[in-house]
């Protein structure tokens, strides 16, 4: 079987040939400072990085490394428009929010709707939703990657989500507060985000929807310990969004999967997740203990929703010998591969934290772990 066809059993939660592996898109990328020592650990020419995600400073993985590790998935990357750069540290997005170097990476510096009125949202200079600038190039490279190999093709999602965003614009702060005591603005202004998600990814599928076979997109609904609004909340305000343009994307590239990224500890909201039409969900944040049990997760919900991620960035690959990266990742892919449904991957970016032997580590386990009928190792 190839690729493709592996992707499409494990999609409806079949055991087949073996369980796929990804890398290389937002959220699942390198950090730039780390780039350097992984691709001299493993045996490539030193390469100058190209940033992917200029907030997180992950990085673009060249062919060759994705190649090294046997990475099933390829992804278009939109690319970053209308950015405003103010100075070497600092800049504002297609959004209008700036974002400052923080060290590692750029973070919100301010919340420009923070003050505003409800009748400010429609005379806020929104972005151009149809600029050509931010998909150029990506139908030829689908093209080519759908009729010369047997790469799964993503298409990575457009930076930022409705909630993401919409925190962006308005303030962390003051939009939590908006949920019980504006909810009239914090209904419009969800809406305006949605609506220019969903006009940009009309564009997006337009452009290469023929030749993928998932879209990734993103918004963060959890902490370490707890989700970040009342699951109440949550139905409210969030869910009808998140299913909105969900549906949106899959009426304009029907044969594509969905999946969500959310970070954090956020079981309770994987019937909702299910129910408004998300297929793969990212990254199964194991360090939080609700999701620490695989084989639970597994046996409750394997039939209903596939997993991706799993590999802690957090502590395991920082702190973990090889050798207990290696019963790691056979641990993971023993209980969310079982039945499968599983893509195998880290649970975020690789950081410049972990070491590269550690990432070596986690490849060649994969390589020697993924193969059905799966085998778990004796403790």
């Amino acid at each position: 079987m190839n690729r493709r066809e592996i992707f499409t059993a494990a999609m409806e939660h079949r055991e087949a040939g073996r369980v796929l592996v990804d890398q290389g898109k937002q959220v699942g990328s390198i950090h730039k400072s780390g780039y350097a020592k992984i691709r001299k650990i493993m045996g490539l020419p030193a390469k100058e990085p190209v940033i992917l995600d200029r907030m997180s400073q992950c990085v673009i993985s060249d062919e060759d490394l994705l190649e090294a590790w046997g990475i099933d998935f390829r992804w278009l990357e939109p690319h970053w428009v209308q950015i405003e750069d103010l100075d070497e540290n600092s800049y504002r997005n297609l959004f209008g929010v700036l974002f400052r170097d923080s060290g590692d990476y750029f973070s919100v510096a301010d919340a420009p709707l923070k003050e505003k009125e409800i009748e400010d949202l429609d005379s806020y200079p929104w972005p151009d939703l149809h600029d050509p600038q931010m998909f150029a190039g990506l139908r030829e490279k689908a093209k080519r990657l759908y009729e010369e190999t047997d790469y799964v093709i993503g298409a990575d999602g457009i930076k930022g989500g409705i909630f993401q965003t919409s925190l962006e614009l308005r303030g962390y702060d003051q939009l939590y507060m908006d949920f019980i005591l504006e909810p009239e603005f914090a209904h419009k202004l969800l809406d305006t985000v949605t609506d220019c998600y969903k006009q940009m990814y009309t564009d997006y599928m337009r452009e290469v929807g023929e030749y993928i076979q998932l879209v990734y997109i993103t918004d963060d609904f959890g902490s370490q310990n707890s989700l970040l609004m009342s699951k109440e909340m949550w139905e409210t305000f969030l869910k009808p969004r998140e299913a909105e343009l969900i549906s949106h994307i899959k009426s304009l590239a029907p044969q594509a999967k969905l999946m969500f990224h959310t970070d954090g500890s956020v079981l309770p909201l994987l019937d909702g997740l299910i129910e408004i039409g998300v297929d793969i969900l990212n990254p199964v944040q194991t360090s939080v203990k609700e999701l620490s049990d695989t084989a639970a997760l597994n046996a409750a919900y394997g039939e209903k929703i596939a997993f991706h991620g799993a590999i802690d960035v957090q502590n395991i690959m920082v702190n973990a010998s090889p050798e207990e990266v290696r019963r790691e990742v056979n641990r993971r892919l023993c209980d969310l591969g079982t039945g499968g449904g599983y893509i195998i991957a880290t649970c975020h970016n690789i950081g410049y934290d972990i070491p590269p032997e550690n990432v070596a580590a986690f490849y060649h386990a994969v390589n020697e772990f993924s193969v059905y009928p799966l085998k778990r190792l004796e403790n």
